[in-house]
């Protein structure tokens, strides 16, 4: 069949409409970066992590935020910088080697990666001795245990069967509230920055090492090959939320933080622990016994959270605690979480 040129024609009114240009009056619209690192590649990390995020924001926001800019992603120009960019960043990643003492099962490897550095010096800091600003300020940073963590299931349960994804499915109706809509955890955390008037803190004045934790997720969930390593980074996820969430709760009631405010943290502090063991029990032990080629890639991508975890909270550190040195004091015995 003959085709009539008209998605062609659609394509490129689209990509030429002046609400992609990069010189439009709103720097921060989706689209932007991409546009501009079309024109000139990115030449800093930082400048890379923006442009991925942008990308990222097209392939993943609501479509009432991108809109038609959201066609970007079909253009051959726009699939190779999204490689080029990310071919960098995943040299990068695995420049560093996880360490050697990891045990070759992949969920008790992951396990002992979560004990390590679980609970930083910064989240002691902030339970005992940051003020109101500085609380806020911090949490706007850290974006909540798992910010985006709903979707990022949802993605991660394609093409998963049997024990897995019924636990992803378990993970994913208590991110929805179990059906309430005002528990869904998005909702809790949208409550808590208003109630707590949280900074809305743009891209460009955030430190690096927390644009590349933010990107992190968007890197796994665009890039289909990468399923065993969004599994493995989830899962790190889950089994280091618990403790740090009761450290912000400790910062909210110091600091008289509305009940409202709390809530979300409290919720995560509750929950997690128990996510993160039936992850490992339910999730990545059944998935790695059918596919035991696939566990080390597991690891890895357990590997890439940690890694991004400990450079933001260093750089984060220097910010709020310009004394302390390195963010890991806590200095745990690498033993499996339990």
């Amino acid at each position: 069949m003959k085709s009539s040129g008209r998605g062609r024609s659609l394509f490129v009114t689209l990509l030429s409409d002046v609400r992609f240009d990069a010189d439009a009056p709103r720097p921060d619209a989706p689209g932007v970066a991409v546009r501009t690192a079309l024109r000139r590649p990115p030449r800093s990390r930082r400048e890379r992590f923006l442009t991925l995020l942008d990308l990222y924001d097209l392939a993943l926001s609501p479509i009432t935020r991108t809109g038609d800019a959201a066609s970007l992603l079909l253009s051959p120009d726009v699939t190779a910088l999204k490689a080029d960019l990310e071919r960098e960043w995943l040299l990068e990643l695995d420049s560093e080697l996880p360490p050697l003492d990891l045990s070759a099962d992949a969920a008790t490897a992951i396990r002992t990666l979560a004990v390590r550095e679980r609970l930083p010096e910064i989240y002691r800091w902030l339970s005992r001795r940051a003020d109101g600003d500085e609380v806020r300020e911090f949490l706007a940073l850290e974006g909540g245990p798992d910010a985006g963590f709903d979707d990022l299931v949802a993605i991660c349960q394609v093409g998963i069967t049997g024990r897995p994804k019924q636990e992803m499915a378990r993970n994913y109706w208590d991110e929805m509230g179990e059906g309430e809509p005002d528990d869904v955890h998005t909702t809790l955390h949208e409550v808590m920055a208003a109630a707590m008037d949280l900074p809305d803190i743009p891209l460009e004045e955030r430190p690096t090492a927390a644009l590349e934790r933010s990107a992190l997720g968007g890197l796994l969930a665009t890039n289909r090959w990468l399923q065993p390593e969004m599994i493995g980074a989830l899962g790190l996820i889950e089994l280091q939320a618990g403790p740090r969430c009761r450290m912000v709760l400790q910062a909210m009631e110091r600091i008289g933080a509305p009940s409202r405010a709390q809530r979300f943290y409290a919720v995560h502090a509750d929950v997690d622990p128990r996510h993160g063991n039936d992850w490992m029990n339910e999730v990545i032990e059944p998935f790695c016994a059918g596919a035991p080629d696939l566990a080390q890639r597991v690891v890895r991508g357990a590997w890439w959270r940690w890694q991004t975890n400990a450079a933001f909270f260093d750089e984060v550190s220097t910010q709020f605690l310009p004394d302390s040195g390195r963010h890991a004091s806590s200095q745990q015995p690498a033993e499996p979480a339990a």
